[in-house]
């Protein structure tokens, strides 16, 4: 699952807390695979062509072919590389949405006043899993699937029962 539980022990630390992240598929190592790949078929057809002049003519497309491929993966990767991040104390529970570009936006709540809601088929999303708590709702786990946000719904649950 794309998120994952922790119990801090040190002091001025928050009781629990849980970060949230989209999938991601392609590894480090997976890429440098794929970009090497992708080189070596583009490359094909240039071995043909070696010690003629029209080597540098293909050159001028496989290139910017190449770079083109490495530039739109990894804009891919800073795109998924936004998180959420849930922190519960006895006294209050913060949920910070960290984007990959622009502001983070923050809730603050009461945990004994936050309510977990999951409605199936109402959301913009299949399981459209939210905290409502003092006089906002907000949204977590988006970028979930819908099993895994059901199954946080009852993560939740459990955390906020303590």
């Amino acid at each position: 699952m794309p998120y994952e539980w922790k119990t801090p022990i040190a002091p001025d630390t928050p009781e629990t807390s849980l970060t949230l992240w989209p999938h991601q598929s392609m590894t480090p190592d997976g890429f440098v695979v794929f970009l090497a790949a992708t080189a070596g078929m583009f490359a094909l057809p240039l071995l043909s062509m070696l010690g003629t002049p029209v080597v540098w003519g293909l050159l001028v497309f496989f290139i910017p072919a190449v770079a083109g491929v490495w530039y739109a993966i990894r804009r891919n990767q800073r795109d998924h590389s936004l998180r959420e991040e849930l922190a519960l104390w006895q006294d209050r529970v913060e949920l910070q949405h960290v984007p990959p570009r622009g502001p983070v936006k923050e809730w603050v709540a009461n945990p004994y006043w936050v309510s977990v809601h999951l409605d199936p088929e109402g959301g913009p999303v299949e399981n459209y899993l939210t905290l409502k708590g003092g006089d906002r709702e907000v949204e977590i786990g988006a970028f979930l699937s819908p099993e895994e946000r059901a199954c946080l719904r009852d993560e939740l649950i459990r955390a906020f029962a303590k």
